[in-house]
């Protein structure tokens, strides 16, 4: 049993209930998305992962399938909560296969992304339509619970995943933004309606740059088929139709300058967006399922986690006789990405690294310190990953361990243990793997039950070296991810060291970290060789 298949049996259901059902006509656009148009794009969904749904989820949209029947050709019963409960069940179920494929690939590929939330969103539509059949309070009307599960059928479901096969198609750099504004608008269009005019207008205005924004890339994709070209073309337009009088409403509402009734956008947006731009969308990306993009990620990881507490015991029973006195053995190994000219500072420093002492200020964003004085909380405890709040200029010391190649996983493994006083600061494993050419440092610093794996490609400028987890190209290794047993998570983070010869013996450093692309640490580091006099 195929989602397709459910979706079209679904249709003789709809005629059903447009004969017999007692209500409303403008229920039918919330009840032709849950028994049409959510099927069929599941089913559009598994196609372009190239992957089964769960056996099981088929069929229980039978059940939701015909408890929405149900539900829409009788009148108000005392079952009625109890009827629309396996709908929600079901939302429930596409929502945590939605966050299960955002798990087995992470903040990677944003047009994957756009899909997760768009399977994750249909649970909120769901629950609002179980607490219009429950006439559970929510303090609002009825008829708003109703409107809203209509609002995140089709502008939180259906919309974030024609936004992201349109992704998979054509992704310039602004398709970033628009995909930003896409997820954000449904929530804040929400807020906007219960709490505030203004807030609505601005959250109408936000959406239409948005929808505008997709419009333009539809137009600008090129290898697509004419009918789904011409198909997906009409259903984004009529969006950006659709939304003209969203704005013109929402402005009413703010101005008193005019008034656009209720009535006329139960009439004008159940006919643009359940038959032009739903109906179309489905018809026009079942031509060709865009196909999902991204492989799994093949490099090694340390195969080591840790428990609650980290620190420098971790390491026991890990290491072995191997003797490493730098981070690299031979910097030339990361040719052709560096070359001769090289500062011999900065060669020097990674091939010896227990030559050299540093000097480190950590600066927090005054946005993050919140943050970074709770998490110092739970760091102190767990002796890692674990910098002082204070940019007071400290020495780090530390020495540098080999560890086990066969119990790591990788190959020439080597622990630097840094210090700050007897405070435990990073217990990082390095190593290296090659890909496509490509030398790239990869860095494990275990966790509890855990290990954050850090993939930094290196880059000369001049004499001086940058290392960063930023892809320069789309297929790249490098990033920051999360291995939990085999499993690899891409996490929101980046980050970038710039290292710097100042003169022979003497480098700086500047450590860098961004949380979805907003800087919130930085490490300035002074780099002395050990028989260099130190500046403090």
């Amino acid at each position: 049993m195929t989602f397709r298949k459910l979706g079209i049996i679904n249709i003789i259901l709809l005629i059903i209930i447009i004969i017999f059902s007692p209500h409303p006509w403008y229920f039918l656009m919330l009840t032709s998305a849950q028994i049409i148009f959510v099927p069929l794009v599941l089913d559009l969904i598994f196609k372009g992962d190239n992957k089964k749904f769960p056996w099981y989820l088929p069929y229980f949209f039978i059940l939701a399938s015909l408890a929405v029947l149900i539900l829409q050709v009788t009148n108000d019963t005392p079952w009625d909560l109890f009827l629309a409960l396996p709908y929600f069940i079901f939302t429930l179920m596409v929502a945590l296969c939605g966050f299960v494929r955002f798990l087995n690939r992470g903040f990677i590929h944003l047009e994957e992304f756009m899909i997760d939330m768009g399977m994750i969103y249909l649970t909120i539509g769901g629950a609002w339509f179980l607490a219009y059949e429950g006439n559970i309070e929510t303090g609002f009307s009825s008829m708003l619970s109703w409107l809203t599960g209509i609002h995140f059928h089709y502008s939180a479901f259906l919309l974030p995943v024609f936004a992201g096969f349109l992704g998979r198609l054509y992704k310039p750099a602004f398709y970033k933004w628009i995909s930003i504004i896409i997820l954000l608008s449904p929530i804040a269009v929400a807020i906007g309606i219960t709490y505030s005019r203004v807030v609505e207008l601005l959250a109408v205005i936000l959406y239409i740059i948005g929808i505008y924004g997709l419009i333009i890339l539809s137009f600008k994709i090129a290898d697509q088929l004419p009918l789904q070209k011409g198909l997906t073309r009409i259903s984004f337009s009529a969006l950006g139709v659709s939304i003209l009088f969203s704005l013109l409403y929402a402005l009413g509402n703010v101005t008193y300058q005019f008034h656009i009734t209720i009535d006329f956008m139960l009439y004008f947006h159940g006919i643009t967006n359940s038959i032009v731009f739903a109906l179309m969308g489905v018809i026009g990306w079942s031509v060709q399922v865009p196909s999902a993009n991204y492989n799994k990620c093949s490099f090694p990881i340390s195969r080591f986690s840790g428990k609650g507490k980290i620190g420098e015991k971790f390491l026991i029973s890990k290491t072995d006789s191997q003797k490493y006195n730098g981070l690299v053995d031979d910097m030339d190994m990361y040719k052709p990405d560096i070359n001769e000219t090289l500062s011999t500072t900065v060669k020097d420093f990674y091939e010896n690294t227990t030559a050299y002492r540093l000097l480190a200020e950590v600066k927090w964003r005054s946005w993050f310190k919140p943050f970074a004085g709770i998490y110092r909380l739970f760091s102190h405890k767990m002796q890692q990953i674990n910098l002082p709040f204070s940019s007071k200029s400290v020495e780090m010391t530390g020495d540098i361990f080999s560890i086990d190649d066969k119990k790591d996983g990788r190959s020439n493994v080597r622990a630097w243990v840094r210090k700050i006083n007897e405070d435990i600061v990073f217990v990082a494993l390095y190593s290296s793997h090659q890909e496509s050419g490509r030398t790239y440092m990869n860095i494990a610093l275990p966790l509890p039950w855990s290990s954050m794996i850090g993939i930094l490609e290196l880059n000369q400028y001049g004499g001086d070296l940058r290392l960063t987890s930023k892809k320069r190209t789309s297929n790249a290794d490098s990033g920051i991810y999360l291995a939990i047993g085999s499993n690899l998570f891409k996490l929101p983070f980046e980050e970038q060291f710039d290292v710097e010869e100042i003169e022979e013996g003497i480098l700086k450093a500047k450590h860098t970290m961004w949380l979805f692309s907003v800087p919130f640490l930085s490490i300035d580091y002074r780099i002395y060789k050990l028989d260099k006099e130190m500046e403090i």
